[in-house]
């Protein structure tokens, strides 16, 4: 090596490995992880309470004496002689220390050996430094848990993507906008909840292992129970179980719920996700509707405080009143070349699809390749929330028929950035009605189609007892999280999304 050569970053295993030699001289001394300190003070809570610097001065801390007790990973370190600034991070904030040798003796000395990722405790008054920046002037210090591994750069965080997915651990420390992510989950869920409750709907739980999949169309991952020797379904949603539970009276239900679908993985797909699904009794799927934008809207201007978001470089406002637009009306809008008259046409819209590149299977009708048609043309361009209704009954096994057209059915998607958000209707509750549709599905299944659904006995049995007229709800809680925080991939709102196993030589 030359002397102007460049010089080579710390090998993190030799890092570790010195790292793990102070962790055994810590074990050496006694209790290498404490239990018994006790946090009495939040960063976040100390910064917001002494926000006003002119009011807050050092003197003026000083004379009221407020002792602290905080704790917190230490993110920085600088070490100047026999004073030191140290700054943690806790899950509100961060918060400076200053640390004196005259104050803290031997436990000064030791806190040189420690590092950046360390985890420690602090006791003192606070006050303010010269530059203006609140912080603990500390006379008891302790080294809570040793870290074994090195933080990423502080000013490059991870720049890893895929890392940043398998490490959300070290993401969340470095990343405070990654954090930021899932603060905001949180609370959007929890505005939804309170949202619902405040109108007489009623949280429950419903099965996650299935005897049958159903409730949507979809490919379900397949288990068995081994006492049982029974072959069991992961869900793809809850939405038979939770029309029987509106069969036995309660009439306005929700269930905030992870479901799993064995498809592709992608941007806006995980093959577990998170959905709200909900069900009203005596509700049109004009009424859902009018409750979707309701809580959409109003979750947003409570967590976000507006109704304006910035998703993939486009301006989204919640605010005005959705579009509502039929899913004929759409296609034949975006494709002048398809009449009005060709939309039941099955040839014709084959030719149509073979015009455009849509691959077509012999056994769909015109109302799977109307909605070929929709996704292919149509789909991205809905920036704007808007409703497409009336959808065949063909691609809507469970909606219920549309009276004066009983080839569509009361249902509509939400579409919001291009991205369908939510999907509702009118619930079929005709219980020949719906025993005829399971069993196109189940010849459909036969056929090759592996998405469709099974022939639910037992469903039927709820219906033939008697369910009131019915609106339901599902609502993409992961999309949803994506569009109010403007998350570009769906993994960047889960915080531990499928990845392939790391292979390791």
């Amino acid at each position: 090596m030359t002397d102007n050569a460049t010089p080579t970053p710390p090998d993190e295993n030799k890092l570790i490995a010195e790292r793990r030699a102070k962790l055994a001289v810590l074990r050496g001394q006694g209790v290498a992880f404490p239990n018994d300190f006790r946090r009495a003070d939040y960063a976040g809570d100390l910064q917001a309470e002494y926000a006003d610097a002119e009011q807050w001065t050092a003197e003026a801390l000083e004379a009221k004496g407020h002792r602290v007790a905080v704790a917190g990973r230490l993110l920085l370190k600088r070490v100047m002689g026999k004073a030191s600034f140290v700054q943690i991070q806790d899950e509100s904030g961060r918060l400076q220390l200053f640390l004196q040798a005259t104050a803290l003796g031997d436990t000064y000395t030791a806190f040189k050996g420690w590092d950046v990722g360390d985890i420690v405790g602090a006791e003192g008054v606070l006050t303010r430094t010269r530059t203006g920046e609140l912080s603990v002037k500390v006379d008891a210090l302790r080294l809570l848990t040793k870290s074994l591994r090195p933080l990423p750069d502080k000013f490059h965080g991870l720049a890893d993507v895929e890392q940043r997915y398998r490490q959300r651990y070290v993401d969340l420390i470095v990343s405070p906008e990654a954090r930021e992510v899932f603060v905001k989950r949180s609370k959007i869920i929890r505005a939804m909840r309170e949202w619902l409750d405040t109108r007489r709907f009623l949280e429950v739980e419903t099965p996650m292992m299935h005897y049958i999949p159903g409730g949507a169309v979809a490919k379900p991952f397949a288990t068995h129970h081994n006492a049982l020797d029974l072959d069991l379904y992961l869900r793809v949603a809850p939405e038979l179980y939770l029309k029987r539970l509106v069969v036995g009276g309660l009439e306005r239900v929700y269930e905030i719920n992870r479901n799993f679908r064995n498809e592709g993985v992608s941007t806006r797909h995980n093959p577990e996700f998170t959905m709200l699904e909900l069900y009203e009794a005596y509700a049109t799927y004009s009424e859902v509707m009018d409750l979707t934008e309701g809580v959409i809207r109003d979750v947003a201007q409570s967590v976000l405080g507006t109704t304006k978001v910035e998703w993939d470089g486009q301006s989204i406002d919640l605010g005005p009143a959705f579009r509502r637009w039929s899913m004929s009306d759409a296609v034949l809008e975006h494709n002048p070349e398809i009449s009005r008259d060709e939309l039941r046409d099955v040839e014709k819209m084959r030719a149509h699809c073979a015009r455009l590149g849509v691959p077509t299977k012999p056994s769909q009708g015109w109302g799977k390749l109307l909605l070929e048609i929709f996704e292919k043309t149509v789909e991205h361009t809905l920036v704007q929330p808007t409703f497409i209704t009336e959808h065949p009954v063909e691609v809507s096994p469970l909606a219920r028929a549309n009276d004066s057209d009983p080839g569509m059915t009361d249902r509509f998607e939400l579409f919001i950035g291009g991205k369908e958000m939510a999907n509702g209707f009118s619930e079929l509750n005709d219980p020949e009605d719906q025993a005829a549709r399971f069993q196109a599905q189940v010849d459909a299944k036969e056929g090759g189609d592996d998405e469709a659904m099974h022939y639910d006995a037992d469903y039927i049995r709820a219906l033939e007892v008697g369910l009131p007229p019915t609106g339901g709800l599902g609502v993409g809680i992961d999309r949803l999280v994506m569009m109010m925080t403007g998350s570009s991939s769906i993994r960047d709102v889960l915080l531990f999304p499928y990845m392939r196993p790391q292979t390791h030589a």
